[in-house]
């Protein structure tokens, strides 16, 4: 556990990797600023070595220590992404950097460690909902593919609760939903919230409802999707984003119900931040709170999107600055030289 751990060696190398986008920072001390790195994408290095080598390429401070949050959960001295070919050995990492530490971390673990971090600047709130300062909080993120994390409070400090909540089952509830799910393209032989609930979800959800509806489905990424969903200009994407507005909050809903989280409910990542209109439309709280016997429990439980800026570097920051005040699991998740 964390409590075990004083500090790191600095300077300390962190990195939040997804499916498309690595990014990295140097913390040069306890105090000091990091030293944002610009982000590298994972399709332009075979390795994540040599794609840190890319990163420190114009840095006279070599790391000492690695903090790396990683799209996959963290099993072995293999950890394979889940979207994304590279596969991560940090044996090999501390012997090409000289590193002391390396140490590796689901990518929503990292994101739920900045959420205590948040202030109001920070956060662009759905609906109404009440924060307890010291509740478990969950965060969600759609994107590349769909991340899940939680965070609670015990002990004096707080402790993550990685998991791939991202691939849990997705059920149709309404009549829309019976009808629309046979022209949905599954994955791995399965109906899992990323199916929908990623950028090529909602692209999945724009040529199902589309094929529903016996319309063309001319728009062939996600972008595009936004786009005209967010204008208007194709009914077809209207109706996709609206319903993956509410798919999103089906599923913040359950995760709020599983954890009791009276610290609040956040949405992370790219994806919510271009579709804020469609989620401050109603239909994502209406969606939240839809949990007969218990919408009650979540009418008091807010919802907000994260709108900082590389919100998981911020929290792997924390962590490396103060392991003390969090309580991650290291056991098989931390590697030294």
């Amino acid at each position: 556990m964390s409590d075990a751990i004083k500090h790191f060696a600095f300077p300390v190398l962190i990195g939040d990797i997804g499916g498309t986008n690595a990014r990295f920072a140097l913390l040069s001390d306890e105090d000091a600023a990091i030293d944002r790195i610009p982000n590298l994408g994972t399709a332009d290095f075979n390795t994540i070595g040599d794609a840190i080598a890319e990163a420190l390429a114009e840095r006279e401070a070599a790391p000492k220590t690695a903090i790396l949050a990683l799209a996959g959960p963290i099993t072995g001295d293999r950890v394979p992404l889940t979207n994304c070919d590279w596969i991560v050995e940090p044996k090999a990492l501390i012997q090409r950097f000289d590193l002391d530490d390396v140490i590796l971390l689901n990518d929503f673990e990292a994101q739920s460690l900045a959420l205590p971090g948040l202030g109001p600047d920070d956060l662009d709130p759905i609906g109404s909902g009440n924060v307890t300062p010291t509740g478990a909080r969950v965060v969600v993120g759609p994107g590349t593919g769909l991340g899940a994390g939680a965070l609670v409070h015990t002990r004096n400090m707080w402790v993550p609760i990685p998991g791939e909540g991202g691939h849990i089952d997705l059920g149709p509830v309404s009549r829309r939903d019976f009808e629309l799910w046979p022209h949905i393209e599954l994955t791995f032989g399965r109906m899992s919230a990323e199916t929908i609930l990623s950028g090529s979800g909602l692209l999945r959800l724009y040529k199902g409802v589309c094929a529903l509806n016996g319309f063309p489905a001319p728009l062939d990424d996600e972008a595009h999707v936004t786009a005209a969903g967010l204008d208007g200009e194709d009914h077809g994407a209207v109706e996709a984003l609206d319903l993956f507005a509410t798919y999103l909050g089906r599923f913040a809903g359950d995760l709020a119900m599983v954890f009791a989280a009276h610290g609040g409910v956040y949405l992370a990542g790219g994806i919510p931040v271009r579709i804020l209109p469609a989620l401050k439309s109603g239909t994502f709280r209406r969606a939240f709170l839809a949990k007969e016997p218990h919408a009650d429990l979540l009418e008091g439980i807010a919802t907000a999107v994260i709108v900082k800026r590389d919100a998981a570097l911020a929290g792997i920051t924390d962590f490396a600055r103060r392991p003390h005040g969090f309580g991650v699991e290291l056991g098989g998740r931390r590697w030294q030289s």
